[in-house]
């Protein structure tokens, strides 16, 4: 190949150079467009970068108060860190143009969150409006944790906060782009939205983050990538779920999709905050279709699903979920259909309270639809409840809810197989832990007392009988504050005369039995009386319960009832003929 000539070498090079020209044109263009860009107010600037575009000189009085405040802050502060001088001082920081001064306001708050466990007085509030709205991102992190602080430890009042114009920094906050900060303003919020008594409305804080549009940036958040940024904002949506028409707002937002794909999160506190958030709106159920709606029910699937979770606290929500949601007969033939049905049983042996009080509550619930109770009754869930009522027998609430289920399935067809399980013990022991004064101790005592109405289940509780049970029974019949508990405990009894080792343990209550039947004797329910002469007819045949009662003119008081039955008797003839004629 030949070699190039003088003429088109120069051409060559003149290309080259050219090019070079060009090229380092361009570049400069480049990075002249990027500085212009960047010096635009519309873009936000960082705190860096917005000291080396804009150094705001000192004015001197701000020079004169920096420097007393640095004197203050060496001495200790003889005087008190809250009086007048320093709170002067800290306003002039914090609204200077001057970050500096700005950060030192802030600083200084910080410290004080951290070290001082003393409520702060609404004058120190203002300051927090200039540094909050301070363009330094040092400032915005350091004020906005130790307003977290104050909150958390209760040394700000949450209303003033709000009365104070504080809240729109802090949901301004909210679409930063620094993680620390989207972190302490959602935990800012998450706090003022927590329940609390309001001198104007226990609403009030929830409403005004509504309507100050703060739900948006909040469900936003809910989906960022750093961990402490989506708890604090889950945590805030679940605390604002507790106003009916903040709820509303959020389904309007488009809060069900989020929340429900929230349940997958790999965060056991994001599934926890989430599946709240998702129980309390359940709790209304004007939103139950929109709910069951997402992803042909979808929620269902993810709710059963966590029933298995191995974080008892996402566990017992998700039953609380369920159990808000299964309103409808359609919906809890659906759970059941789903095989729920062993991840209950499950829960009610878990070695959390929660859990347990979480599962019986929505058996309870699934246990009251006719079409559920065949699939519902096998020896795991009867099993499962008869530990349950061992392992919990002064919980009122497990009891409670643990008889009214053993009632509902107590069918002809299924009797037998109640009687056999440990549930009968379990009710017998519950029945003599739990203090008079609660509800659920009707509950048990109206289960045993249908349990006691076919021979099989009296054997059963005869065979567990002793001297405790026996001695609670003829208390709690005796008792007259609740009635009802004392009616079911009376034919519990009545039930079990007619066995010999029964009578043996009644023979030490003589005196205890003829009050509580004198008692029912002269009550205005004709039940009472009935149930009376019915144990009395029973009790009579014992020798010893027989001579008791004729010292005690037993039958005096029999025949009183007797003339009083035969006069009512009269005059209903007397206005039966009457109305024919």
């Amino acid at each position: 190949m030949g070699q190039l000539c003088g003429r088109c070498m120069q051409l060559l090079r003149n290309f080259v150079a050219f090019v070079q020209k060009m090229s380092s044109e361009l570049v400069h263009s480049v990075k002249e467009c990027l500085a212009l860009i960047s010096e635009c107010s519309c873009l936000k600037q960082n705190a860096s970068k917005t000291r080396q575009l804009y150094k705001p000189m000192l004015q001197p009085h701000e020079r004169v108060t920096a420097q007393e405040f640095l004197q203050q802050i060496e001495r200790g502060f003889e005087m008190s860190p809250l009086g007048k001088d320093p709170l002067e001082a800290l306003r002039i920081l914090a609204f200077s143009e001057n970050p500096g001064l700005q950060q030192s306001a802030a600083l200084y708050y910080l410290h004080m969150s951290q070290h001082m466990n003393v409520p702060l007085p609404a004058e120190h509030l203002e300051p927090f409006y200039a540094l909050l709205r301070s363009a330094d991102l040092e400032v915005q992190q350091m004020s906005s944790l130790s307003l977290v602080n104050f909150l958390l430890e209760g040394n700000i009042d949450k209303e003033m906060v709000i009365q104070m114009g504080l809240l729109e920094p802090i949901l301004d906050l909210l679409e930063s782009e620094d993680p620390t900060v989207q972190c302490n303003s959602c935990a800012c919020t998450m706090t003022l939205a927590v329940s609390a008594l309001s001198f104007f409305s226990p609403e009030s804080n929830r409403e005004a983050i509504g309507a100050a549009r703060g739900v948006t940036p909040l469900l936003s958040l809910a989906n960022s990538y750093d961990p402490r940024v989506q708890q604090n904002a889950v945590g805030a949506i679940l605390n604002l779920t507790q106003s009916e028409r903040i709820q509303l707002v959020l389904c309007k937002e488009g809060a069900l999709p989020v929340l429900t794909l929230l349940l997958e999160s790999p965060d056991s506190e994001v599934q926890y905050y989430s599946c709240a958030a998702l129980s309390n709106i359940a709790a209304n159920t004007q939103h139950h279709e929109a709910m069951l709606r997402i992803g042909d029910r979808f929620l269902l699937r993810m709710l059963i699903s966590l029933l298995s979770s191995s974080v008892d606290k996402v566990s017992s929500q998700a039953c609380v979920c369920l159990r808000n949601l299964a309103t409808r007969a359609d919906t809890q033939a659906e759970l059941v259909a789903k095989d729920v049905l062993p991840r209950l049983c499950s829960l009610l042996v878990s070695s959390s309270e929660d859990a347990c009080r979480a599962a019986v509550a929505l058996l309870w619930v699934l246990s009251q639809h006719p079409h559920n109770q065949d699939a519902l009754v096998c020896t795991e869930l009867l099993q499962s409840l008869g530990m349950l009522l061992s392992v919990h027998t002064t919980d009122p609430v497990i009891a409670g809810h643990a008889a009214c289920i053993i009632k509902n399935l107590n069918l002809s067809k299924n009797r037998q197989r109640i009687i056999e399980s440990p549930c009968v013990e379990g009710l017998l022991q519950t029945m003599l832990s739990i203090d008079i004064e609660e509800n659920s101790l009707h509950y048990v005592t109206s289960c045993l007392a249908e349990l006691a109405k076919q021979e099989g289940g009296t054997l059963c509780m005869v065979k567990w009988m002793n001297e405790p049970l026996t001695k609670r029974l003829v208390r709690l019949a005796g008792q007259r504050e609740h009635t009802e508990t004392s009616f079911q405990a009376a034919s519990i009894i009545q039930h079990m005369i007619d066995h010999e080792k029964m009578m043996l343990l009644l023979k030490c209550h003589i005196i205890e039995i003829q009050a509580y039947l004198r008692n029912f004797l002269i009550h205005q329910e004709v039940r009472f009386q009935q149930l009376a002469i019915s144990t009395f007819c029973r009790l009579q045949a014992d020798p010893e319960f027989s001579l008791a009662f004729r010292k005690n003119q037993m039958a005096k008081l029999l025949e009183q009832v007797r003339q009083q039955t035969e006069e009512t008797q009269e005059l209903l003839r007397a206005a039966i003929c009457h109305a024919d004629s």
